[in-house]
């Protein structure tokens, strides 16, 4: 297969840009890592000094050598960004989550037909370690029939944080667009559209503006019960997926290392990134001829690649994207706010 290395743009160098996407676009044969936006501090070219440092957003959607704009900045900005970008004839690979509505998100695919770019969601964390350890026990039948699914995203941060877009209220604000939409997509992918979504948020951090616990119920046409629950303020994280079924149970820490070691500045081409650490294996225990018996299950490599991967292939090759657009719909619906009577 010839090459033809897309050239990518950054819209922020923050933690986002820094960790999750310039270090996959820089080492990937399928990218020109040519820009990121920075309006003050100016960090990129030390790590990249051939990357351009632009001032504005508007100046990088004027380089018209470049393709692909990634769109990494606050929640409430990702729809006003990716449609300019759009119409500036890029193609746009766009963080979670995704936008804060449905109807804002219908509108940006609809304006990718239009303009024949690809809009692409940005959902690394299927490619997480422990959740492909779950699809893996899920796509073997290991514990027959799913029954009821638990998945948790847990964290202790009872400070307000800096980041003025997550604290304060304003669309897609809130620990349910920031955590959960990662969950919630990774029970879309192995599941569809459920039939049913209850949702519940509260507020308990002192003085706290925005909801900083989400838990969120799922009801599938099987009977499947699927329990999503995300909260800042959980000293001692409880097991990240607990998976009932038939003839089984598995469960399953949070122990993907990708976010532990790109802070860190391995690169993602090192042997050992992606592997977790020996004694995090997940626990599967199945019942045979009236016995349990309890069988470790080791996960396969974590590579957020596979994703940089499946981007040059939808835009170059325009095969699908593993995310399609009824998945984000379904998830932007549930995640909308209630509509006030």
């Amino acid at each position: 297969m010839v090459v033809q290395p897309i050239v990518t743009g950054i819209l922020s160098y923050g933690m986002s840009g820094r960790v999750f996407h310039a270090p996959f676009v820089e080492n990937s044969n399928f990218f020109e890592f040519k820009a990121v936006v920075e309006r003050s501090k100016k960090n990129a070219q030390l790590d990249y000094p051939h990357v351009i440092s632009y001032d504005s957003i508007d100046e990088l959607l004027n380089d018209a050598d470049i393709e692909l704009v990634i769109v990494n900045t606050p929640n409430d900005t990702h729809f006003d960004f990716a449609k300019r970008a759009l119409l500036s004839g890029k193609h746009v690979l766009i963080e979670k989550p995704f936008s804060p509505t449905v109807a804002e998100a219908q509108e940006l695919f609809e304006i990718g037909k239009e303009t024949d770019r690809c809009v692409l969601p940005f959902h690394n964390r299927r490619f997480d370690s422990d959740f492909k350890s779950l699809k893996y026990i899920l796509d073997k039948n290991l514990v027959g029939k799913p029954i009821e699914l638990h998945l948790r995203f847990d964290r202790f941060k009872p400070e307000i944080g800096p980041k003025i877009f997550k604290e304060t209220p304003r669309p897609a604000s809130g620990v349910l667009y920031d955590l959960g939409s990662h969950l919630l997509d990774q029970v879309i992918s192995l599941f569809g559209s459920p039939k049913s979504a209850t949702k519940i948020l509260s507020q308990n951090r002192p003085n706290t503006k925005v909801d900083d616990y989400a838990s969120l119920i799922l009801n599938y046409q099987d009977g499947l019960n699927v329990f999503i629950t995300t909260s800042l303020l959980v000293a001692n994280p409880q097991k990240s997926f607990v998976l009932h079924g038939a003839n089984g149970t598995f469960i399953k820490d949070r122990t993907d290392v990708q976010e532990a070691q790109l802070q860190f500045g391995m690169s993602p081409l090192d042997s050992s990134y992606g592997i977790e650490h020996e004694g995090q294996e997940g626990l599967l225990t199945v019942i045979l001829d009236d016995v349990a018996e309890e069988i470790e299950v080791s996960a396969e490599k974590g590579n957020y690649m596979h994703l940089f991967d499946a981007v040059y292939q939808t835009i170059r090759l325009r095969e699908p994207y593993f995310v399609t657009a009824e998945q984000i719909l379904c998830q932007l619906e549930i995640l909308a706010p209630a509509k006030k009577k």
